[in-house]
């Protein structure tokens, strides 16, 4: 199965350009459900949730629609997360994983995490934490994606994110990465001369895909389909909607109702 979908779904900019103008944020979810099947969780970055929150979110979509949820920022940019934020945590993806609505736990690191041994035992501590879940690891920097690093990943069945973003120095190529059999794609958008800006990192992801970059990426997509268990795709073009129209547009190259 392929899976398309946005990172993250409660925007206040998507009312109007996909959400309709009278609807509230706790009406967000369920709307987005009845068009897409995966969402990604991506608040959960900024801070540790309430474990119930995870059976709301699963009550009300459908049966067959998924979370894949990100890593709090104190586990994989700053570090520090306390042992009651990782217990606090745990127990929320274990609410979601008992509602089977548990896709995928990602870790995004920071371009400044590179390839150095702290970091490597760093990572494989947060293996083994999330070792009863299924874990996607997203890099930053191009130093980590080496044959080690892929031994290492395919040696756990813990996911390698491929990525689409700008062409620059230090970040990871364009690629499919497959380290088990669950590929996933997560698409940033090509925004080169806002990526390191601080006073527009807001913009960062202002971006809108054409279909022929798009097209760049459905081949091997499809080259994949029969070989997988499951393929995520994933829009994090965020502004004004621009993930809907692409992951629309996504689903068109690629053949999905």
């Amino acid at each position: 199965m392929i899976r398309i979908g946005t990172s993250g779904y409660s925007y206040k900019d998507w009312v109007g350009p996909f959400y309709p103008e009278t609807i509230k944020p706790n009406q967000m979810l369920k709307y987005y459900s009845q068009e897409f099947d995966f969402t990604e969780i991506n608040s959960t970055y900024y801070k540790v949730p309430d474990p119930k929150n995870f059976y709301k979110m699963a009550e009300i979509t459908p049966i067959d629609f998924t979370f894949s949820v990100k890593l709090f920022g104190g586990m994989t940019h700053t570090r520090d997360a306390a042992e009651g934020d990782y217990r606090k945590f745990l127990q929320g993806l274990q609410n979601l994983q008992d509602c089977d609505k548990l896709s995928y736990v990602i870790a995004q690191f920071p371009n400044s995490f590179r390839h150095e041994p702290k970091n490597v035992a760093y990572l494989e501590e947060l293996m083994e934490r999330f070792r009863d879940y299924k874990l996607a690891v997203e890099f930053r920097s191009d130093t980590m994606i080496n044959v080690k690093m892929l031994e290492l990943l395919r040696s756990s069945s813990v996911g390698l994110i491929s990525v689409d973003e700008p062409k620059l120095k230090g970040l990871v190529d364009q690629g499919v990465f497959a380290t088990n059999r669950s590929p996933y794609i997560r698409f940033h958008g090509r925004n080169e001369s806002k990526w390191y800006n601080n006073k527009a990192s807001q913009e960062r992801y202002d971006y809108l895909y054409s279909e022929k970059e798009l097209s760049e990426w459905s081949g091997p997509i499809l080259g994949m389909e029969h070989s997988m268990d499951d393929i995520f795709v994933s829009f994090n073009n965020h502004f004004n909607g621009q993930a809907v129209v692409n992951a629309r547009m996504m689903k068109q190259l690629l053949g999905i109702q």
